[in-house]
């Protein structure tokens, strides 16, 4: 075995132990981003433990003697991929009957309204204002189906359990920790503050996969073939969970469906052309009324009140 094959292997044992390290998860991120033949070779290592991972007591016994010596999980790993390969049969047919898909809980919020949502696994889900999703925790995988909303993930490592986000017409799976999905309105988008996930279209969709990385965002309309990949601060990602929204070039129509999630007042758009003008700067969830008023000074329009909410129309448009 190569010494990238061996640090791949490495790595997927690494990930999967309990006591995985902030500096370690960073030093993943690193090592992943470095090269293509890296990334190639962990994807390679992950599928060997996936497709053998139906051995829970070979994994077991491989991460416990990486803790009492640091290379021991890795011979481990090897050992077991050999011993698990003869029964991985067998193993397939034992598996669904000890595993049965568990029950989907529903978590929602109101307009305003945040939470989190500590799962069984050690993950964690921030939900956004006006979110709803569902979660499916199983021997095999964890599932969630994300409705309507955004939601920040925080996702325990368990290579044998994939953690895949169904939104759309689009999965999202996930292959490092930490990273943001959000979808209102037909438009999707995914951004990645740690690790690395996967994006694909679900069966019969259009469009191509796409490996996301710290630092970059996905940006999607719900039915079309196309999507944009775009740079942005990996802080940025989740900067809503501190009460920022951040905004790079996303048409006025995305920001006020944000802002609509959070306030009481509604707020609309006079025209077509003044929704799709881009945005960029950073609006602070203070005050409604103040955070209007940034919106209206940063696309040079005017907020109008209008039947209990606010109507935002281009300068010099007569007052309705």
């Amino acid at each position: 075995m190569d010494q990238r094959r061996e640090a791949a292997a490495e790595w997927v044992v690494r990930l999967a132990a309990p006591d995985l390290s902030e500096a370690e998860a960073l030093d993943f991120d690193a090592w992943l981003a470095a090269s293509d033949e890296n990334l190639a070779a962990y994807d390679a290592a992950l599928a060997v433990w996936l497709e053998f991972g139906a051995n829970a007591e070979a994994v077991r016994r491989g991460l416990e003697s990486r803790r009492s010596r640091p290379r021991a999980g890795l011979r481990a790993f090897h050992a077991a991929v050999g011993a698990v390969a003869a029964a991985a049969a067998a193993a397939a047919l034992i598996l669904p009957a000890l595993g049965p898909a568990s029950r989907a809980q529903t978590y929602a919020t109101r307009a305003g309204e945040h939470r989190t949502v500590r799962l069984a696994d050690g993950s964690r889900i921030d939900l956004n204002a006006a979110t709803r999703l569902t979660v499916a925790l199983r021997r095999g995988g964890r599932d969630v189906t994300l409705a309507e909303g955004e939601a920040g993930f925080d996702v325990a490592h368990d290579p044998a359990r994939p953690f895949v986000i169904a939104a759309g017409d689009r999965q999202v799976r996930v292959v490092g920790t930490q990273f943001d999905v959000r979808r209102r309105a037909g438009q999707l988008s995914v951004s990645v503050a740690r690790g690395a996930v996967e994006v694909v279209p679900l069966p019969g969709a259009p469009g191509e996969a796409f490996r996301l990385h710290p630092g970059q965002r996905l940006e999607h309309a719900e039915g079309a073939a196309q999507a944009r990949i775009a740079p942005i601060a990996p802080a940025e990602a989740l900067s809503w969970r501190s009460g920022r929204l951040v905004y790079r070039g996303e048409p006025l129509a995305q920001v006020v469906a944000d802002l609509n999630a959070q306030f009481p007042r509604p707020i609309r758009i006079a025209d077509p052309a003044l929704a799709a003008e881009p945005i960029s700067g950073v609006l602070v969830l203070d005050d409604e009324a103040a955070v209007v008023r940034r919106l209206a000074l940063l696309v040079s329009a005017q907020a109008v009140p209008s039947g209990g909410g606010v109507i935002l129309q281009r300068n010099g448009t007569p007052k309705r």
